[in-house]
């Protein structure tokens, strides 16, 4: 009885095990000969990895290198859903109230991102820090996975944020140095195609294609931070000290063009650009078009001594303050009997600079002025560079040439204004500015090196000494530059008080105050422009706007190693 049921067991056993593997038999020749080629390529499908490898985006730094990094990226992730999974599964209010949860986002806004059955991606926040998303991943959410993110990162916040600009959220630089050298910038993404296991862990045995990313290029600017910071605090205080609606600065090696520290106020977190408003975002320094009021007579100067319509020692009746010409009266800030051309600028006499103009004849005076790039851009290394505003000379009316002179009926950009002094400071050379100083490779390569470019030479040297003579008696007593002195140092500039134009006239409320010089008088080698948008109540550029002027300059001589150079008003 026994041995017969031992052997039922074992006939039945073998018979299931012979069944079993039948069916496996018959499975892997379903799987291997009969199954369609269509769910054949969709297994193939399911295995393999195809993925894109971030190029880290290369660093900013100043004009000392890589140990003054502005710019830099940090890893992130993205978190992400599939809407259609977590809605099919039931699982949205639950998925919704965990995301809001550990992610800090409103549980509404969660759920309206999560609410779309006939979707399959969603993003639920982008650039989420890696101890945060740690916590999501523990938390084994069903439809939540993640992607690779690398989010620019401003460790100065608002310093330099105008310079800088800023990367958007699709990795693009879209203002500043970002967007301008974006190219370099950028690098180029890799690739990587392998297989994967039922947990989708690489096979590394499988990998069939790695393409390595290119790192990103380091840009090097010619912006010295130490210079910019004093910049920066100048500007700030000032702008509570006058109540200012807006501010800007700029420091310029004469000789090369290199902008050493350019500041704009107000400023915004390059870290949350996307909070900031319009007027915070613009670079007043480069797109700020303004009419410059008396640092403009200038170039009315500059033209007439170059001409020789006009010598220094020429005396010039300022009709006691009040002068009628072409049918409008043009007044004097102070009242003036007679004064040499000399004193006249010293003095910023409207009415001789008026004069000096009509020695010229509007078509001279009108090459001058595109001799010194009035009215086009001067192809700055940043974008956002206004041009200004000139009319054509066909356009000018009688009055025309008398009010240019002295900034009236005409817009410049304060880079275009600094530009004029440095030309006048550099023997009559006009230098192109830029702030790019070169661009290197993750290997050391210079890939880029911008070189000091000449635009042009309005003026003749012994026009330019001239000038810097004139200009130097501005700071001194009696001129209207005395608070941009420099102590052990010669200071040459011109002061500016500019109303603004409103409908139908000129504003008597609102105003802009500049002074715009350069240091040492003898030898120059920096040129500082400041300019403040609608000072209150105070609203002239010798009040306002050279103190700014001396603070910056005296720290930037000193810093730099500056020597005082000779004084030109002890030597005349």
């Amino acid at each position: 009885m026994n041995d017969w049921r031992w052997k039922w067991r074992f006939y039945a056993s073998a018979f299931l095990l012979g069944l079993v593997l039948t069916g496996l038999s018959v499975r892997l020749v379903f799987l291997h000969a009969l199954t369609p080629e269509s769910v054949v390529r969709g297994i193939d499908e399911s295995r393999r990895m195809h993925k894109q490898l971030l190029a880290g985006r290369g660093a900013i730094c100043d004009r000392m290198g890589s140990g003054n990094l502005l710019a830099l990226n940090v890893p992130m992730k993205d978190v992400c859903a599939n809407p259609a999974l977590i809605v099919r599964s039931n699982l949205l209010v639950d998925v919704s109230a965990t995301l809001s949860e550990l992610l800090d986002v409103p549980v509404d806004e969660v759920a309206q991102r999560l609410n779309r059955p006939d979707r399959e991606f969603a993003y639920i926040r982008r650039a989420v820090m890696e101890d945060d998303a740690a916590r999501v991943l523990e938390r084994r959410i069903p439809g939540v996975f993640f992607r690779e993110n690398m989010v620019r990162h401003y460790p100065h916040r608002n310093f330099m944020c105008h310079i800088l600009g800023f990367v958007n959220h699709d990795g693009i630089g879209s203002a500043g140095i970002e967007q301008a050298a974006d190219a370099y910038l950028r690098g180029s993404p890799g690739y990587l195609e392998s297989q994967v296991d039922a947990l989708r862990r690489e096979m590394y045995g499988r990998r069939a294609q790695y393409v390595a990313p290119l790192e990103g290029a380091h840009v090097v600017l010619t912006v010295d931070q130490q210079i910019q910071y004093q910049a920066e605090r100048a500007l700030d205080a000032a702008m509570i000290e006058h109540r200012a609606k807006g501010a800007c600065v700029i420091v310029q090696r004469i000789r090369t063009g290199e902008i050493l520290a350019m500041a704009s106020r107000p400023a915004f977190d390059l870290n949350t650009f996307n909070q900031a408003s319009e007027s915070e975002r613009t670079n007043r320094a480069i797109g700020m078009n303004y009419e410059p009021g008396s640092t403009f007579k200038g170039v009315a100067f500059s033209a007439a001594f170059n001409e020789q319509t006009v010598r220094p020692e020429m005396v010039v009746d300022c009709e006691d303050g009040a002068w009628s010409y072409g049918g409008k009266v043009l007044r004097d800030y102070h009242a003036y009997d007679r004064l040499t051309v000399a004193d006249g600028l010293k003095k910023s006499s409207n009415i001789l600079t008026a004069k000096t103009a009509l020695t010229l004849g509007n078509q001279r005076f009108y090459r001058y002025l595109k001799a010194f790039h009035i009215g086009e851009p001067l192809g700055f290394d940043l974008p956002g560079e206004e041009g200004g505003i000139l009319a054509p000379v066909s356009k000018w009316s009688k009055i025309s040439s008398t009010r240019i002179a002295m900034g009236q009926g005409v817009a410049v950009t304060p880079l275009q204004m600094l530009a004029v002094y440095c030309a006048i400071a550099n023997d009559g050379f006009l230098m192109r500015p830029y702030i790019i100083s070169h661009v290197v490779s993750p290997d050391g390569t210079v890939l880029k090196r911008t070189q000091p470019e000449v635009l042009g030479r309005p003026i003749r040297s012994e026009t330019a000494a001239l000038m810097c003579r004139l200009l130097a008696r501005v700071t001194e007593p009696g001129g209207t530059g005395t608070r941009a002195c420099v102590e052990g140092y010669e200071v040459a500039g011109k002061t500016g008080s500019a109303q603004k134009p409103v409908a139908g006239g000129y504003s008597s409320t609102a105003h802009v105050a500049s002074f715009a010089g350069f240091v040492p008088a003898g030898a120059p080698e920096i040129g500082i422009i400041v300019v403040i948008d609608e000072p209150q109540p105070l609203h002239t550029g010798g009040v306002v706007a050279a103190p700014l002027f001396s603070r910056i300059a005296g720290y930037a001589v000193r810093y730099l190693d500056v020597a005082p150079g000779r004084n030109l008003l002890a030597s005349r």
